[in-house]
């Protein structure tokens, strides 16, 4: 629904006063860090087991594929179990760090440049993408935007969150004429802190951007531009646990289900868990957070106004597009294939920085229950795709802490890689449907 400004000043100060006080931070002295690499499938299950089975050993990637390396920070009273279950199932693991939290401090002072960055920042007063900003001050920039620019730009609402906070989004028309849609959400996985960033240097592009080829962008498609989809995971991110991922439902002893596996489409077929403490829990059912439902609900309402479909993570350089319940390829994969092609050539072009990918399934892991895959799957958006940012697949420790120097070479990079994406798009028609 589109919010008019009194309201949405209201919403905004009511939800401030209702959320949740600060908790004491996360931190994780003497935690270590292990890498395991598993040789078949009876040790893969080893592993599925263990994930989510205390809230002690915190999983890092997804358990997947047999042979796919699979890191874990443990607590210090949890190290000798572990050690001595990767040693009776004979998995191979290293030690890649014996004090993670220490390990974290090393990386952000060797690239602190300007106060705390790959944290929350405040260099001057004006919005900008030199930092990392907290929930409030992207809602707050986005409010005034809408002031900014009247007829341009109109708020939003995807829905609510179940600490109440509002999923805010901006529309951006520069005609009233009907035009194909681009929808784009961030930052549904609450650690990966790059991808709301990359969102809002979008729709400052778009609206900002003297350059022949993001002019034509924001004159020739509607834009429906979501940078917080999991509001009270970044939140939590911010006060409390840098590395939270999911949402904040509480489940037991429990707290929070993986958004993007939480979505109504081969729901929990493969790729998640039926654990409540595991990072990849899809729910106790399909669309049980309210996050996605209310957003997908949001989503249906305008289904017909979008041929695009874009969905920001981080990490590992990837640009994928469906299936993840499946390695069976959509019908249209032929021009998903040609569109791939075009964008992943552009990513590169400005910083030589290497993307790859393909189907989800097979690029990067079986994961059901994504965004992408619902809105191509039953919204029939016949062109949707995840980019999954910097930094590389091999950067642990900054992985979902990339540098605030880096938004801007990024965001920069992405927005070359989804220009020739609706190039492509355009082309092969799929804008006159």
């Amino acid at each position: 629904m589109s919010l008019n400004k009194s309201l949405l000043f209201a919403l905004f100060g009511l939800l401030a006063t209702l959320a949740v006080g600060q908790a004491e931070r996360v931190r994780y002295d003497n935690y270590r860090l292990y890498k395991a690499n598993t040789a078949n499938e009876a040790q893969l299950a080893v592993l599925k087991d263990l994930e989510g089975s205390s809230d002690s050993i915190l999983f890092l990637d997804g358990v997947h594929i047999v042979g796919k390396d699979v890191q874990m920070v443990v607590a210090p009273h949890k190290v000798p179990d572990l050690l001595d279950l990767l040693g009776r199932a004979e998995i191979k693991y290293e030690l890649q760090s014996k004090d993670f939290q220490k390990s974290m401090d090393e990386v952000d002072e060797k690239v602190a440049i300007k106060g705390r960055v790959g944290m929350t920042g405040r260099a001057d007063d004006e919005y900008n993408w030199a930092q990392y900003y907290e929930l409030e001050d992207t809602y707050t920039w986005m409010i005034q935007l809408a002031s900014k620019y009247p007829h341009v730009v109109t708020l939003i609402e995807g829905g609510k969150s179940y600490q109440r906070r509002s999923i805010l989004g901006v529309k951006i028309s520069k005609s009233l004429s009907d035009k194909p849609g681009i929808f784009l959400e961030a930052g549904i996985h609450a650690r990966e802190w790059i991808a709301p960033a990359a969102a809002t240097f979008i729709i400052n592009q778009l609206l900002t951007s003297e350059v022949d080829s993001i002019k034509e962008l924001a004159d020739n498609y509607n834009w429906y531009v979501f940078p917080h989809a999991n509001p009270d995971g970044y939140v939590y991110t911010h006060t409390t646990n840098r590395l939270w991922r999911k949402t904040r439902t509480p489940y037991g002893s429990c707290f929070g289900a993986d958004p993007n596996r939480n979505w109504g489409f081969h729901w929990n077929e493969v790729g998640a868990s039926d654990s409540a403490c595991s990072d990849t829990y899809a729910g106790p059912e399909a669309f049980s957070e309210i996050e996605t439902y209310s957003l997908s609900q949001y989503i249906a309402s305008i289904k017909d106004n979008i041929q695009l479909y874009i969905s920001l993570h981080a990490y590992s350089q990837y640009l994928l597009y469906p299936y993840g319940h499946t390695n069976e390829l959509p019908d249209n994969v032929k021009d998903y294939e040609q569109v791939y092609d075009a964008a992943i050539a552009a990513v590169s072009q400005r910083y030589s920085t290497r993307y790859t990918g393909g189907n989800i399934y097979d690029a990067i892991y079986p994961a059901a229950g994504a965004s992408v895959d619902w809105a191509y799957g039953t919204q029939d958006v016949r062109m949707s795709f995840c980019y999954e940012l910097r930094p590389s697949s091999n950067s642990i420790l900054t992985g979902f802490r990339l540098p605030a120097e880096q938004i801007i070479p990024a965001s920069e990079e992405l927005l070359d890689s989804i220009v020739a994406m609706a190039t492509e798009v355009k082309a092969l028609g799929y804008f006159d449907k």
